[in-house]
């Protein structure tokens, strides 16, 4: 390589260098983005986290497991707490849950 070709590469390396310090001194300083803000979990959120946490392990059917996740899901499809009579009766009809 001749040493024109050289002292041009330095050169052209030199003037790079020199337009990107131009342009990081021009443009204006942004504040960093607020971390995202998280709430701590209130004590009936922690409790269904430690109850599923729990049922995970467990290889039999419980009661308080199948109630956990039953939460679990209204929670995640944020359903309200009134549910039909189906689902909270089990084998219950709709319509029994009417007669007086």
């Amino acid at each position: 390589m001749s040493r024109t070709a050289k002292i041009a590469g330095v050169a052209a390396l030199a003037g790079l260098m020199m337009t990107v310090a131009i342009v990081a001194a021009v443009q204006p300083d942004e504040p960093a983005p607020a971390p995202p803000l998280v709430l701590p979990a209130d004590e009936g959120q922690a409790r269904l986290a430690r109850e599923l946490d729990r049922c995970a392990s467990l290889t039999m059917p419980d009661s308080g497991c199948e109630a956990a996740w039953a939460a679990n899901r209204r929670r995640f499809f944020r359903q309200d707490e009134s549910t039909p009579a189906t689902e909270r009766g089990g084998d219950m009809a709709p319509d029994e849950g009417a007669r007086p």
